[in-house]
C-alpha cells in the first residue's frame, strides 16, 4: 500500500514510547507507523528523531497591549518563526480590552490570521471586561466557535480583574466547559514597590525585576488556587517563574487542587541580572513575571520533571527596541513605561531539547509531552494534534539531535530585531517540518504560502473532561447549589 508521504528510517518518538519505524501519511493524516512503508514521496530520516510537531499554546501575535503598544509580529512573521523552530500549531490570544465586544475581537483576529498564517492556529480569549453580556451571551458563542480557553490578569491596571470578577469568570467558564488561564501577580504589591523605587530615582530596566517580587507571584498563585477550590473549577497558572510559585502550586496539587501550570524559556535560561545593562539596553530582557536566578531555574526544572508544571510555552511577546515597543518615551522611558515581554517562539523547542534532553534533565518522551502532547490535551486538540495516533494531523518533525546552532538575531524570523538568547549554543534542531502532510520547512527554506495555516477549533480541555462530579451531598456540591452555581 503506497502512501502520499513516508518519513522513513528514523526513530519515532511520542510522549510514551520510541521505536524504529516509518511514518505513512495519507490525505494529510497519520495513516500508519510501521517499518517498510512505501510512498510517492519519501523523506529519509535515518539517524534522526521523528517527533510530533510542536504546539505553542501561549504566544502573543499581532496583539495590542493595554498601554497601546503593538507586538512586533503579525501572523505571518510569528508563524514563520514558529515553523523554523519546529512548532506547527500556535494558540495566541484574541485580546479584549475594556469596552470591547468579545465577538468583535474574535472576528478581528480571525481576519488578521487567515490570510497570513503558515502554521495552524487556535485562539484563547483574554477577558478584561467580564460584563454580563460578555459572560452570559458572548462566551457561549465563542465556545461554539472552538475557543474553549480564556485568560484573565491579576495585574496591569487596565486588564486586571478583582477576585469577585474572577469568580464570575470561573463560574461562566465552568458552565461552557472552558479552561481559565491566569496571569498570577499581586498588582498592589507591584505598584507599591514600583512607586517607592521611582520616588527614589530608580528608573532603569533592572528595577523591573525588583518591583515584581517573587512574593507578588506566589501570593497571587495562592489566591488563584483558593478561588478555584471555592467553586471546584480547574484553573491554569501561566508563566510560572521560580521557587515561591512552584512550591505553592506543588503543595496545592498534593492537597488535590485542580490546578495546572506552565513555564517558559525565560525562566530556565535568563536571570534578573540580564537586565542590568548600560542605559536602557536591559529592557530587552524584561518580561512579567521577570526571570529570577539560578536557584529558581533549578526549581522550575524540578517542577517540569515532577509534573507540577505540565506545559512549556514561549510566552512570545515581541516588541521592537524603539518607541513602538520597549521605549515608548524614548530615553525618558522608565521600567514602568516599557512594554513587557521577550521573543522566544522560534527557540522554545531547541532550548529545551539542548538543555533538557541533551543534559539528562528530562527524557525525550517528557520533551515531546511538554512541547506538544500536553498542550493538545490541555486545550482540547488531542484528536488532531500532538501524537502519531492514526487519524491525527500529519504534523511531523525530522529532528537532528546533534546539530549545533549558535543563536543570533540574524537567524530569527520574528520581527523583534533581537534575541535575548544571543550567542547561546544549542544542540538539536528541526531539519524538516511537515504540516498536515506537506513539507513547510526544509533545508533552511520556507516552502509554505501565506495563509496556508488553518484555524483548528479546540474541544473540551482534558482537565475539564477528567474533573470529578460534584455530588449534591458533597460540601462543594451543597455550597454551589446554595449559591446557585
Amino acid at each position: 500500500m503506497e502512501f502520499d508521504l513516508v518519513i522513513a528510517g528514523g526513530t519515532v518518538v511520542d510522549a510514551q514510547q520510541s521505536l524504529r519505524a516509518d511514518v505513512g501519511v495519507r490525505e494529510g493524516k497519520i495513516a500508519r507507523v510501521a517499518p517498510g512503508l512505501t510512498g510517492r514521496t519519501v523523506i529519509d530520516a535515518t539517524g534522526k528523531l521523528v517527533l510530533p510537531g510542536g504546539i505553542d499554546s501561549h504566544c502573543h501575535v499581532e496583539q495590542l497591549s493595554s498601554s497601546g503598544q503593538m507586538c512586533a509580529d503579525d501572523f505571518y512573521s510569528a508563524s514563520v518563526a514558529a515553523a523554523f523552530g519546529g512548532t506547527t500549531t500556535i494558540v495566541p490570544f484574541a485580546a479584549q480590552h475594556r469596552g470591547d465586544s468579545l465577538t468583535a475581537v474574535v472576528d478581528d483576529y480571525f481576519a488578521r490570521a487567515a490570510p497570513k498564517a503558515v502554521v495552524d492556529y487556535g485562539f484563547h480569549l483574554i477577558v478584561s471586561d467580564p460584563t454580563p453580556q460578555a459572560l452570559q451571551e458572548e462566551l457561549p458563542l465563542m465556545a461554539g466557535r472552538g475557543i474553549t480557553s480564556l485568560k484573565v490578569y491579576m495585574t496591569y491596571d487596565l486588564l486586571r480583574l478583582s477576585d469577585e470578577q474572577m469568580l464570575d469568570v470561573l463560574l461562566a467558564a465552568d458552565r461552557e466547559s472552558s479552561l481559565v488561564m491566569v496571569h498570577a501577580e499581586n498588582n498592589d504589591i507591584i505598584r507599591w514597590i514600583a512607586r517607592r523605587l521611582l520616588e527614589r530615582g530608580h528608573t532603569a530596566p533592572r528595577f523591573h525585576a525588583t518591583s515584581h517580587h517573587p512574593i507578588a507571584e506566589s501570593e497571587a498563585a495562592h489566591r488563584v488556587i483558593a478561588l478555584s477550590r471555592l467553586l471546584d473549577v480547574p484553573a491554569l497558572i501561566v508563566h510560572v517563574s521560580g521557587i515561591e510559585a512552584v512550591n505553592t502550586i506543588r503543595d496545592a496539587k498534593r492537597l488535590g487542587a485542580s490546578i495546572f501550570a506552565e513555564t517558559c524559556p525565560q525562566y530556565l535560561f535568563l536571570t534578573a541580572q540580564d537586565a542590568d545593562r548600560p542605559g536602557l539596553e536591559g529592557a530587552k530582557w524584561c518580561c512579567s513575571p521577570p526571570p529570577r536566578d539560578a536557584q529558581s531555574h533549578e526549581a522550575v526544572w524540578a517542577g517540569l520533571k515532577d509534573g507540577t508544571l505540565q506545559l512549556f510555552s514561549s510566552d512570545h511577546a515581541p516588541y521592537r527596541f524603539d518607541e513602538t515597543g520597549k521605549l515608548p518615551k524614548g530615553q525618558a522611558t522608565t521600567f514602568k513605561d516599557m512594554a513587557n515581554g521577550v521573543p522566544g517562539l522560534q527557540v522554545r523547542m531547541p532550548l529545551l531539547f539542548s538543555e533538557g534532553v541533551r543534559k539528562g534533565r528530562i527524557t525525550l518522551h517528557e520533551f515531546v509531552a511538554l512541547t506538544s502532547t500536553n498542550h493538545a490535551r490541555m486545550y482540547g486538540l488531542a484528536e488532531r494534534k500532538g501524537s502519531f495516533e492514526v487519524g491525527c494531523d500529519a504534523d511531523i518533525l525530522v529532528w537532528d539531535a546533534d546539530k549545533q546552532i549558535t543563536l543570533s538575531a540574524e537567524m530569527m524570523k520574528d520581527n523583534a530585531g533581537y534575541t535575548p538568547y544571543e550567542g547561546r549554543e544549542v544542540t538539536g534542531w528541526p531539519e524538516v517540518v511537515v504540516l498536515r502532510g506537506k513539507v513547510i520547512v526544509e533545508g533552511g527554506r520556507l516552502l509554505a504560502q501565506r495563509g496556508s495555516g488553518q484555524f483548528i477549533p479546540c474541544g473540551t480541555p482534558e482537565p475539564l473532561e477528567r474533573h470529578g462530579n460534584r455530588s449534591a451531598d458533597s460540601a462543594v456540591g451543597a455550597f454551589r447549589k446554595l449559591i446557585g452555581a
